[in-house]
């Protein structure tokens, strides 16, 4: 394997873990932005207020987007093992 087929590898695996992680950390950011700015208009500033609806926002999203994630890692597994030949040799 030439240091070309490594970097490849591992640009093609940072990639994917990207674009699963960009969703969930965009419905956290959202969410985080939402929650803060309710806080400041109603001056509640309890800690279980801010967290509570942020966990529910990411398992929300994470239940929504998880079927597209799996097919998502499922494409790269199958790539990855397809490819497996050129990687070992």
């Amino acid at each position: 394997m030439n240091q070309q087929t490594v970097v490849d590898l591992i640009r093609h695996t940072l990639m994917t873990a990207f674009w699963l992680s960009l969703p969930l950390l965009a419905i956290g950011f959202a969410a985080g932005i939402l929650i803060s700015l309710l806080q400041i208009v109603t001056s509640v500033q309890d800690p279980a207020f801010g967290s509570v609806p942020r966990l529910a926002a990411f398992l929300a999203g994470l239940v929504f987007l998880l079927p597209w994630m799996l097919i998502r890692m499922c494409s790269f597994t199958e790539q990855l093992f397809s490819n497996l030949g050129r990687y070992a040799g």
